[in-house]
């Protein structure tokens, strides 16, 4: 009788862009053609963010990226302070990091499983698939039970989803982080926000439901969107210098870009987003935001054309070889954390 064991015995391993360095062959790829002309461009605009002191750089995650073992380079980037702030999908910051971070692993799935044809099987022993890669649904319940948990000590108030991650990590540091890497608890550490504004459409929404279900309204917490906008906003009129480092797509991409206009409608005058670079596998021709190129932001008024460059390459390709560029060049060294956490604490207070 086939059991979860049968599925589930080789672990996801994250890559580590500290261990192989990328330059030579990123500035070789720029001498030739196509896609490694595009990402050889987007390293070198990426590298400028990160020489520029005065730039604050948001990181947007959007697909199934930390499942897929690039959740060390995102938690490289931020000890490294290669990153100011995250705007992310749900999912990649509860499900996957905040999972892991509770000690459970995502798997490598078996080759068969791709065809659909043992989705049946699958689902009957409580494993979830993410096209080649597999979880334990039973852990994932455990994951959920832990946001319900975190939001029923929270105060009874509106919270940005920015303040429930940040207890999040304070839940890792009072329980304990079971991996030694996770961007969830090393962005409570070093005081870097991370936004979901879809944050309920992942295991969270979950323990939201769970925490609504029991209780009555004066006691309910909630997530305001409009505050991870406003918060967001602020950060961008206080350091109006800033890049983007977006891979994928949706939510996160618009969210990040918007906050120029936001301003504007707050009576501030800021600059267009200085540096953008975006990896992706979306198409122009449907018109979807995630395929939109960053000339069309400028349109928009929210990206400048200067430093921004479109990579058509799946995530776990181009994103190794990029932030590793950025990493063994070593600029990093030369910058400062923001903790911009701490300054929105700060308004909150004020």
């Amino acid at each position: 009788m086939t059991t979860k064991k049968d599925y589930l015995h080789t672990p996801i391993e994250h890559i580590d862009i500290t261990k192989n360095n990328p330059v030579a062959l990123v500035d070789a790829m720029a001498k030739m053609a196509f896609t490694a002309r595009d990402l050889a461009r987007a390293a070198d605009i990426t590298n400028r963010m990160v020489e520029d002191k005065s730039c604050g750089i948001i990181l947007c995650l959007a697909g199934s990226l930390i499942s897929a073992g690039l959740k060390k380079v995102f938690v490289d980037m931020i000890r490294c302070n290669m990153v100011d702030a995250i705007v992310s999908t749900g999912a990649n910051i509860v499900d996957q990091d905040f999972f892991e971070a509770l000690g459970f692993r995502h798997w490598v799935g078996e080759e068969k499983l791709r065809s659909g044809m043992f989705d049946a099987e699958l689902r009957d022993l409580h494993i979830d698939r993410i096209y080649d890669t597999l979880i334990d649904e039973d852990e994932l319940r455990i994951c959920d039970e832990a946001t319900h948990q975190i939001a029923n000590d929270l105060e009874p108030r509106p919270h940005s989803s920015r303040e429930y991650i940040q207890a999040m990590g304070a839940y890792l540091e009072k329980h304990g982080c079971k991996t030694p890497d996770s961007i969830v608890y090393e962005c409570y550490k070093k005081e870097v926000p991370i936004f979901c504004p879809a944050f309920s459409d992942c295991s969270a929404g979950f323990g939201l439901v769970a925490h609504y279900h029991n209780r009555t309204d004066s006691q309910r917490m909630s997530i305001d969107s409009g505050k991870d906008f406003y918060e967001l906003t602020k950060l961008k009129i206080e350091n109006p210098n800033t890049g983007l480092f977006m891979i994928g797509g949706g939510v996160p991409k618009n969210f990040a870009q918007d906050v120029v206009v936001a301003a504007d409608v707050l009576g501030e005058e800021v600059p267009m987003h200085k540096y953008a670079v975006q990896v992706t596998v979306a198409d122009t021709r449907d018109g979807a935001l995630s395929g939109s190129t960053l000339k069309e932001a400028s349109s928009w008024g929210k990206v400048d054309l200067a430093f921004e460059q479109m990579v058509y390459s799946e995530a776990t390709l181009a994103v190794p070889l990029l932030i590793g560029y950025a990493y063994h060049k070593g600029a990093w060294k030369q910058r400062v954390g923001r903790k911009w956490s701490g300054v929105l604490d700060m308004v909150e207070i004020a």
